[in-house]
């Protein structure tokens, strides 16, 4: 009984601290730089060439809904892991003779993005184990944030805000449904966002998907035929650029900001002939690849307006710089 109770002990605390406290530790994100109201001004890629926007804490309702319906519908209710979807996907690989579906809940989705290990019954066990873990840990609205920041989305796309501003051009809380449909469908399969390829199957699982929502009543009828006739992306979108300049300057001091210090304030120092107060730019936030400046976007289109309008007539006295000053 002793040797029992033991052994009990020895594997409770190894549950307790199986799971890292950083899952994500070593991914690298996006340099992000924000106006003063949270409007995005421009984006650096990541330094594995992937455009990973740092995660956020919120995801959109109409992605989340979507999402869940999509991937796993007892996310909300069960504790990691779906036993009923786990055997109902060991029945269909055994039918069809090689694996077509995997049974993965979203928590257990999360622990295979942070481990990128090779996918074998073996590791599947201890993304189970470790999905159980992970609930115990974090909120549903929590993983569900992890998920959204990680999950692929096609090329070199990683996670939902960068993937709303390279297909749609837009923050992901403006997302419609048809929209936020279409990028539910996609980390199943990635490839399918391929500019040209794979249209056809892409608007048929989107359409299905946003169906299953009316069927559910998570969307009237008419916001569902509304949807369903709703372009899909092009080619990715260019990310905005305005302020480039002061993008750039800010980029470069956000590598030197040690991680443990962010969510503080830091000053910037001097560089670039920008104007500065005690020989820093105040009022700039760096958070884990966040900028938050101190720019307003509506002020600096106008600027932006005014100067290709001098820009234009002053071209042809062959004068090609121009600054301003507000």
């Amino acid at each position: 009984m002793v040797c029992c109770g033991g052994l009990l002990c020895v594997a409770v605390l190894i549950y307790m601290f199986c799971l890292p406290k950083d899952l994500f530790k070593g991914t690298c994100y996006s340099t992000v730089m924000t106006d003063r109201h949270g409007e995005l001004l421009g984006a650096r890629i990541a330094e594995d060439g992937q455009w990973r926007f740092p995660p956020s804490d919120t995801v959109p309702e109409k992605f989340a809904v979507a999402i869940t319906e999509f991937e796993d519908r007892w996310f909300r209710v069960h504790p990691g892991v779906n036993p009923v979807s786990l055997v109902k996907a060991a029945w269909r690989n055994i039918s069809a003779g090689h694996v077509v579906s995997g049974g993965s809940t979203l928590t257990m989705q999360v622990i295979r993005l942070s481990r990128q290990r090779e996918r074998t019954v073996g590791q599947k066990i201890i993304e189970c184990i470790l999905a159980t873990r992970l609930e115990l840990r974090c909120s549903k609205d929590e993983i569900m944030a992890l998920y959204a920041a990680h999950a692929p989305f096609g090329g070199n796309v990683v996670g939902l805000e960068a993937a709303s501003w390279r297909y749609f051009g837009k923050p992901s809380s403006e997302l419609s449904w048809g929209e936020a449909a279409t990028l539910a469908v996609l980390p199943n399969a990635p490839s399918m966002i391929h500019p040209g390829k794979n249209r056809e199957q892409l608007k048929a699982k989107r359409d299905r998907l946003l169906k299953r929502l009316a069927e559910r009543k998570k969307i009237d009828a008419e916001t569902c035929g509304l949807a369903c006739s709703e372009p899909l992306p092009d080619e990715p979108l260019p990310l905005p650029q305005y302020a480039p300049h002061l993008m750039d300057l800010l980029s470069k001091a956000q590598e030197t900001v040690p991680r443990r210090e962010t969510g503080k304030t830091h000053k910037v120092p001097a560089s670039g002939g920008i104007i500065m107060q005690n020989g820093a730019i105040q009022g700039v936030r760096m958070d884990n690849g966040r900028i938050e400046s101190p720019i307003d976007i509506a002020l600096q289109k106008r600027v932006d307006n005014i100067m290709e309008r001098w820009n234009n007539e002053l071209s042809r006295s062959g004068i090609k710089d121009l600054a301003a000053v507000v």
